[in-house]
């Protein structure tokens, strides 16, 4: 008779695992026990499973554990006929080795691993000889978490069959008096009902689980093969202080601080989401549902914005808006209008979503943003580092990004850094019917925040874990933990201060009284500790690079070690009896995508022949007509050097032109030749005529503000002009520029004239002022005084004031290549004024779509076509839609009365 496999599973996520069903005949779970003791927070279980062989012959049983994503294993043990059989936690490096060694010399091994950040999964086998018994027995532990006022304690069960001996035993003791507690989940039945007993005395509570073998066949989630659902143990604790919850025991303590008489701060929050062509169907229609649900959810003094993106940046509003009731039926109406298509870039819409809230900072508000996305960056800027480099720098940790990763395409990782960088969190949303309500209930998590800028202070207290926190949101929780000094209590107090609204709070102790752990045992506290410790050290891990990367990673695993805890960095092997069937499972991380559902991938060049071919990293390509290629051909061998490497750039660089962006998943890069037929094929298929060299001149894109309208209006003017910026007769205030030579690379040198002979000459290198024949440069942070006119120097600013007249001039870089960009923050009052920075923002109507787009300007009818340009009016640059035209069409009058002859 072939083996029989046994499965008992325990999932302590809502995750189903399918197996094969052994004859029941065959084996009997005839015990089946979860004990969890929950103390100040911390829960350890232990599932202890008894098997019994009931056939004639020796049958293998296996023992897989599914627990729950925050939790550490700590133990495992088997028991076999008087001989017990102990995992022992090692460094995964060092646990592979043995299991090898264990193999070459004919024995076997179990192996546990966590696999990913979010689930550990174990799994071995043992054979039972004849009539035998075997018993697993597993400890898992995890610092419970508060999200919307509650702890949730989870214990899934799926044992496989009815069991007599079925017990679900959980006991909770909180030193600071349980507020309420409650059983919910799948487990939790009309017909389980007289199963479940629930006890609570102040300061404890009881929950037992004891279905008979009836009752196991025939609740909701029961059948032939027993139970197979969740039991959900729902609680909180008591808050009579607001500092907070302080234990101590053998040296430690742990810190729980969630003050809940505040008043709710306004929030500004910024949605980015996601609505590229992977987006289709499900995803699209659930996340239109979420944001309705969301935009109800807004209180009126919050402010917000949308933003949706594929290959272009689509915002609502360019700035944050109030939430009002005639804003969030508009924004409503724009998110039910969302449709998905196109390609995926995450830099730009996130740039975008955090200059929003920094030119929006409200005094005494809480700023937050929520990226929302299902893929991998694909046009624009898509090295990941590179898009993590910028939003950090956008960020400035101000605010908190929060990044919810939809499915399983996404590239988690690079979500979860990012999220780690700017003091977010990151967050998988399932394709599953409810996601909706995913995305709605993470956003009520972070929607009532209480205090900003968190700061614990402890005296007295060494090897801290995180002690400073940028937002503290109502029904959430903040936990420290620590050693105290030389186990000083006398010398040890905390203080916490915050800011709420537009004050500062001080939450203090006057006592300095830290209470005992009473009923906790010595190494409780510590061990909360530990569990703490080495989950920021992980977090942490994967932020950093290089030698500290390392460190961390070092600190991580000897905690791990000690501790006995199965985490990223180790594994728990478990030698079992000689001459075993070896079982070994490992799960796909959870940044792996399932092989059938890649993203699609962006074109590249190949050849075959005399054809060319564009192909796609998803294998989808396309012939291209031989008279485009000869056309190609023509056109390029007619360029030199210098102007191949100005049309790559352009194109390439400063228009983000996807197409030219060599796919991640290709191991060699096309060449430049390569990448510029590809732009020439979209330009063929776009405008149905050859590209010309003209096409890509040394151009500058200006764009223009539109008034009440998204989308600016943008115009190019081509070669090194000087251009008048700014002229102000009144006050005798003239400022020109001289535009790069390079393309799209902003201006050179600007010159801001004043009185006679009194002049200041700004360059990327500094700053010199003329007066008459005295001339003295200037570079580094200084003030400079000339005049009428004050100049600050600051490391990529300058402000200048003069006057009513405020103007900055940012400095940025593009491929080391320094340019500067004017930006004027104060208008002149005099209405005599003129140059391009006194243009004021357009107003126009559209009155035509096809078969060519035309706007209305002042009553003239003009031409326009879909662009894009970056914006350098802003720190960190974004790039952003607009509509194409010529100079003397945007600027209603000629580019040449904007032409001086000389600085």
């Amino acid at each position: 008779m072939g083996r029989t496999v046994v499965q008992l599973t325990l999932i302590g996520l809502q995750l189903a695992l399918a197996s094969t069903l052994p004859n029941k005949d065959d084996w009997d779970i005839y015990s089946f026990h979860i004990n969890s003791t929950v103390t100040s927070r911390y829960a350890t279980t232990v599932i202890t499973s008894r098997v019994v062989n009931r056939m004639d012959e020796s049958k293998e049983i296996e023992f897989h554990v599914r627990i729950p994503k925050n939790a550490f294993i700590s133990k495992f043990r088997m028991f076999i006929d008087g001989q017990v059989y102990d995992g022992v936690v090692k460094a995964k490096e060092q646990a592979q080795q043995q299991y090898t060694e264990a193999v070459s010399r004919g024995e076997s091994a179990g192996l546990v691993s966590s696999v990913g950040r979010t689930l550990e999964e174990f799994k071995t086998s043992v054979t039972v000889a004849a009539h035998k018994k075997v018993t697993f027995e597993l400890t898992y532990e995890e610092l419970m978490k508060r999200t919307h006022g509650k702890y949730e304690l989870q214990i899934h069960a799926r044992p496989m069959q009815p069991v007599k001996d079925f017990k679900v035993d959980v006991y909770i003791h909180e030193e600071a008096g349980i507020n309420f507690i409650d059983v919910k989940g799948g487990l939790s039945t009309k017909a389980l009902a007289n199963a479940i007993t629930k006890t609570h005395v102040n300061k404890q509570a009881w929950v037992y689980f004891y279905p008979t073998v009836d009752q196991q066949t025939m609740c909701d989630n029961c059948g032939e093969q027993g139970m197979n659902g969740d039991l959900v143990i729902v609680y909180d604790v008591n808050r009579n202080n607001e500092l907070g919850d302080i234990k101590k025991s053998a040296g430690y303590f742990v810190h729980h601080f969630a003050p809940s008489n505040l008043p709710r701060i306004s929030k500004n929050v910024v949605l980015v989401i996601d609505k590229s062509g992977s987006m289709q169907g499900r995803k699209i229609e659930q996340t239109r549902i979420a944001l309705i649900h969301i935009l109800n959810d807004l209180a009126e003094d919050d402010h917000f914005g949308l933003i949706t993106f594929d290959g272009n940046i689509f915002p609502w509003k360019l700035e944050l808006v109030q939430a009002n009731s005639k804003n969030v039926e508009s924004a409503k109406n724009f998110a039910r209008n969302i449709q998905a298509g196109g390609n995926t870039d995450i830099n730009q819409a996130l740039l975008q979503g955090a200059n929003m809230l920094n030119t929006h900072d409200r005094e005494g508000s809480a700023s937050i943003l929520i990226l929302l996305t299902d893929g991998q960056p694909t046009t624009g800027v898509t090295n990941l580092e590179k898009i993590q480099s910028n939003v950090r720098q956008a960020v400035a940790g101000k605010f908190p990004l929060y990044c919810l990763g939809f499915g399983f395409d996404v590239d988690f990782e690079f979500l979860e850094k990012m999220s780690l960088q700017n003091n977010g969190v990151a967050r998988r949303i399932y394709v599953d019917s409810d996601a909706d309500l995913q995305l709605k209930g993470f956003y009520e998590e972070v929607a009532t925040p209480l205090l900003t800028d968190v700061t614990m202070i402890y005296v007295g207290g060494t090897n801290l874990t995180q002690t400073n926190f940028s937002h503290y949101y109502n029904g959430s929780e903040i936990v420290v933990a620590g050693e105290i000094t030389d186990n000083n209590i006398e010398t040890f107090t905390l203080q916490v201060v915050a800011i709420s609204s537009n004050r500062r709070l001080v939450f203090s102790d006057p006592n300095g009284i830290v209470e005992s752990g009473g009923s906790v045992s010595d190494d409780l506290i510590q061990r909360v500790w530990a569990y703490l410790t080495v989950k920021q050290l992980l977090d942490k891990e994967l932020q950093l690079s290089g030698p500290e990367k390392e460190q961390v990673k070092k600190e991580a695993l000897r905690l791990s070690l000690k501790y006995s805890f199965v985490t990223p960095l180790t594994s728990m092997v478990v030698t079992k009896p000689l001459g075993e069937t070896i079982h070994v499972l490992h799960k796909p991380k959870e940044c792996e995508a399932p092989q059938s559902m890649k993203p699609p991938g962006r074109q590249s060049i190949s050849r075959h022949g005399g054809t060319s071919t564009r192909h796609r990293s998803d294998n989808v390509a396309t012939t291209i007509d031989p008279a485009v290629e000869r056309a190609f051909e023509s056109w390029f061998s007619s360029l030199d050097p210098g102007e191949i490497v100005d049309i790559y750039q352009f194109f390439t660089e400063d228009r983000g032109f996807y197409f030219a962006k060599p796919s991640q998943s290709r191991k060699k890069r096309p060449t430049v030749k390569e990448i510029l037929l590809d732009v020439f094929v979209e330009h063929y298929s776009l405008h149905g005529d050859p590209l010309q060299a003209t096409d890509a001149p040394l151009l500058h894109r200006f764009l223009l503000k539109a008034e009440n309208q998204t989308v600016p209006l943008c115009f190019d003017v081509s070669g090194a002009l000087s251009l008048k910026l700014l002229h102000h007769p009144s006050r005798e205030l003239f400022v020109n520029g001289e535009l790069d030579s390079v393309a799209n690379r902003g201006f050179k040198r600007i010159f801001i004239h004043f009185k006679t002979n009194q002049h200041v000459e700004i360059d990327t290198k500094g700053v010199t002022v003329r007066d008459g024949q005295t001339e003295t440069h200037h570079t580094g942070q200084d003030l400079v005084t000339a005049g009428s006119v004050t100049v600050i120097m600051r490391n990529n600013e300058i402000d200048i004031a003069a006057g009513d007249v405020r103007l900055v001039i940012l400095v940025h870089e593009k491929n080391s290549i320094k340019f500067l960009w004017p930006v004027l923050r104060q208008h002149p009052s005099a209405n005599n004024t003129d140059g391009l920075l006194a243009l004021k923002s357009v107003v126009y109507e559209k009155v035509q779509q096809v078969p060519a787009t035309k706007l209305k300007i002042k009553n003239q009818e003009i031409n326009v076509t879909n662009g894009n340009a970056s914006d350098y009016s802003i720190a960190s640059p974004l790039m952003m839609n607009c509509w194409l035209t010529s100079a003397d069409s945007a600027l209603q009058r000629p580019l040449a009365d904007f032409v001086v002859p000389q600085l």
